[in-house]
């Protein structure tokens, strides 16, 4: 389909039917990835802990940022 032969009043059609779902889909997306990275802190920190090492410890040896 060349871009000539769309037709303006059915793109209009078509972003009319746009629904708020469909921007927060990315919205969802980002609090997974926000949700994944606090689970990965907190493994680390239990990692750290069972070593025996305190907080002070890990940031020095850069485990911690």
């Amino acid at each position: 389909m060349s871009i000539n032969s769309i037709d303006h009043t059915e793109i209009s059609d078509v972003s009319s039917k746009w629904d708020y779902k469909d921007e927060t889909a990315s919205n969802l997306a980002s609090t997974k990835k926000q949700q994944a990275e606090a689970r990965r802190r907190i493994e680390a920190l239990k990692d750290i802990r069972e070593c025996g090492l305190s907080i002070e410890e890990a940031r020095e040896l850069g485990l911690l940022h």
